[in-house]
């Protein structure tokens, strides 16, 4: 990047965001240009998380926590990660169509993203697409992610603040505490909470917090009800946001997150570029061999695992 989009992207110049986030996405030397570029300009919004199953209204509700985040003068900025198709590799990014009351406001960028095989909720360049946003100055940044279950716990590496998003009447009771995605959340927001069994959801949530124990400083998760189609509840969601950052703050955990998110990030990257770098070392006649001697039941996968790596 040069200074010019540089400039411009830290001005947060709609067309060098987008340009700059496309860049991250395909990935290679570009992408490396761009962050190179950029990082020492983030590290200053409020990454916030928004996960839970599909149908509990994840969407709706970020629509209405970034309008509300808008009417204080706070420009937003908004990652939703949408899944891609195992069989024809296409995916639908519908997610923004939730979000179109928020078209032409200039305080608000969108990004929709496929997963493209990655797991956990997320793309693979989720993360580098939120640097982008934090550099453009955008205060606070929303990832939504794909709502594909009670493993869906990617977000809590990048996020500073992660709403778990449950509804009534997508399962029973035990449905709702099973471990895995509630053990993430910093906020736990029953929403679509007009429904009559609102109520047995929001008991059952407060039941599993209270099985855990619990010290006298660390952060208990509240239990929020939100009706997102309407608004309601959201001015309460956005102070429970405002009071868990806080408290990150307070007791010296921000950055604390901050360094392991960084951790686990730089493990991943190094895992990928050490693949890379083994693929891109071996003769892919030999990779054949050893899947077909796998295949034959000659070889198990553990052994032929360390004939790649001795080879390359």
């Amino acid at each position: 990047m040069n200074a010019e989009a540089i400039n411009a992207l830290c001005a947060g110049n709609p067309r060098a965001v987008a340009r700059a986030i496309s860049a991250v996405e395909r990935g290679g030397a570009e992408a490396r240009a761009v962050i190179a570029a950029i990082f020492r300009h983030t590290g200053r919004a409020h990454i916030i998380g928004v996960t839970g199953a599909p149908g509990t209204g994840k969407s709706t509700l970020v629509n209405e926590i970034a309008k509300y985040y808008r009417r204080r003068g706070q420009r937003v900025g908004i990652v939703a990660v949408d899944p891609t198709s195992p069989f024809s590799g296409g995916a639908i990014l519908g997610d923004r169509l939730r979000m179109q009351d928020l078209a032409g406001d200039s305080g608000v960028f969108i990004r929709s993203m496929a997963t493209r095989g990655s797991l956990g909720g997320l793309a693979a360049a989720t993360a580098d697409a939120v640097r982008v946003l934090d550099a453009a100055g955008f205060a606070v940044v929303l990832i939504e992610t794909v709502g594909a279950g009670q493993n869906e716990v990617d977000i809590a590496k990048n996020a500073q603040t992660t709403l778990v998003v449950e509804a009534p009447g997508l399962g029973d009771d035990i449905q709702a505490i099973k471990a895995g995605i509630l053990e993430i959340a910093d906020v736990l927001v029953v929403n679509k909470a007009d429904r009559d069994e609102a109520s047995a959801t929001v008991a059952a949530l407060e039941m599993n917090l209270n099985l855990k124990p619990q010290t006298e400083d660390a952060w208990r998760p509240p239990v929020l009800r939100t009706v997102a189609l309407t608004g309601q509840g959201i001015a309460e969601v956005a102070e429970e946001i405002g009071k868990h950052r806080a408290f990150l703050e307070t007791h010296g955990l921000r950055q604390a997150r901050e360094r392991a998110r960084i951790r686990a990030e730089l493990e991943r990257v190094v895992q990928h570029e050490l693949l890379a770098r083994l693929v891109r070392g071996v003769n892919g006649d030999k990779i054949e061999t050893l899947v077909a001697q796998v295949a034959a039941r000659e070889l198990d996968i553990y052994a032929a695992a360390e004939q790649l790596i001795h080879v390359a």
